[in-house]
């Protein structure tokens, strides 16, 4: 294969990805969610960059600032791609143990339940190691309440604004499970070929253990084939007892 053949392969691949289109526009909304690096420079970015568009054979995505600077990267001093956001964050306790709400100032960007509400702490620090973690105050609260309420009584609903940070990828099978109603579920065959990618049933169900927002992006209304339950990033018996309130609701 020629270098020109090389190129337009690369630029292709590039330019079909939604993360282009964000580029191109210099898209705001989308900042946080992922960073662009740009080999010909060595610099990575944040999709609104004011920089000189550069070619989409030499463009390379990434889910977080840290993994741009793994690859080698370093962050653009015209838009400050590492710099430290806030993100404010509580823990709550509801029927099915400790559960952590933290929001950015895009919206809601974790959901994380589990036993140990420390644990639930570091695992937020985890998934945003550059940000600067607050408490949430007594307005906070009222968010707590409200995700609580939802675990408790599905039928409330939950309608937030949600700051959502994965691949494109990860972002279609997140879309398509936001789309199963409340008591009903799906098997993860299902879920792959209705974002048409029929032969990607193991990447759609690591997709559903990447999901950081419990209950807003419903991964446990996904199924095996069978109807099992299957696993549950914070456990099946949890998946299990969620998804009889809502076939009450």
């Amino acid at each position: 294969m020629n270098m020109v053949t090389r190129n337009e392969m690369l630029a292709a691949a590039i330019v079909s990805d939604p993360r282009w289109a964000a580029v191109a526009a210099r898209d705001g909304r989308q900042d946080g969610k992922f960073f662009y690096s740009v080999k010909t420079t060595g610099v990575y970015c944040r999709p609104s960059c004011a920089a000189r568009p550069a070619r989409p054979q030499n463009v390379a995505f990434h889910l977080t600032a840290a993994d741009a600077e793994r690859a080698g990267f370093r962050p653009c001093k015209r838009c400050k791609p590492g710099a430290d956001t806030e993100i404010r964050f509580a823990v709550g306790e509801c029927s099915l143990g400790s559960i952590l709400v933290a929001q950015s100032g895009r919206g809601v960007c974790a959901i994380l339940m589990g036993e140990d509400p420390d644990e639930l702490a570091r695992d937020l620090q985890d998934r945003f190691p550059r940000a600067r973690l607050i408490g949430g105050d007594a307005g906070f609260e009222q968010l707590i309440a409200r995700v609580v309420g939802f675990v408790e009584a599905p039928r409330l609903g939950l309608d937030l604004p949600l700051d959502v940070r994965g691949t494109a990828f990860q972002q279609r099978v997140w879309q398509a499970l936001r789309e199963i109603p409340a008591g009903k579920t799906v098997s993860y065959t299902e879920i792959a070929g209705r974002i048409g990618a029929p032969k990607s049933i193991r990447a759609v169900a690591q997709a559903c253990g990447a999901n950081a927002l419990a209950v807003a992006i419903p991964c446990h209304r996904v199924v095996r084939n069978d109807g099992g339950p299957a696993g549950y990033r914070w456990g099946v018996e949890r998946k299990r007892a969620l998804l009889e309130r809502e076939s009450k609701a």
